[in-house]
């Protein structure tokens, strides 16, 4: 694998694939790490009556354009490693921290979800030798 290169996911083997594109971003620059798990700072206006807009882009300072560079490189990275299909699924987002947490629930569901999971394997393990068998759901 070329350092250059991010992991390719296909769809399939989502938790190995996280687990390499995770150091691979974080490699690559930590500061992008950083905005795929707590979102983007983003240029904002806060008007006399506390309302939060975005900045246009023609106001954008320079230290504005590196924050909304940097969340663009990392939309970029992620989407560099996905095929045509998960493309789909997160070109429509509009940060890094979105198409990641799309993929995350997507392919590992809510944290409700892996609550319920954890608890059904449990209970498979509890369960033992009984008569009554739960399959670990995958």
């Amino acid at each position: 694998m070329s350092i250059s290169k991010p992991p390719f996911f296909d769809g399939n083997n989502y938790s190995h694939w996280k687990a390499k594109m995770t150091i691979f971003i974080q490699a690559l620059d930590f500061n992008l790490w950083d905005i795929i798990i707590d979102g983007p700072e983003l240029p904002h206006i806060i008007s006399q009556e506390v309302i939060k807009t975005l900045k246009p882009r023609s106001s954008y300072t320079d230290d504005d354009r590196k924050k909304v560079q940097l969340n663009a490189k990392a939309k970029h990275v992620i989407i560099c490693a996905l095929n045509s299909n998960e493309f789909n699924r997160v070109s429509s987002c509009a940060t890094a921290k979105e198409m990641w947490d799309r993929l995350e629930v997507t392919y590992e569901g809510t944290n409700q979800v892996k609550d319920a999971k954890i608890n059904l394997r449990t209970l498979s393990i509890t369960l033992g030798q009984n008569t009554l068998t739960l399959d670990t759901i995958s």
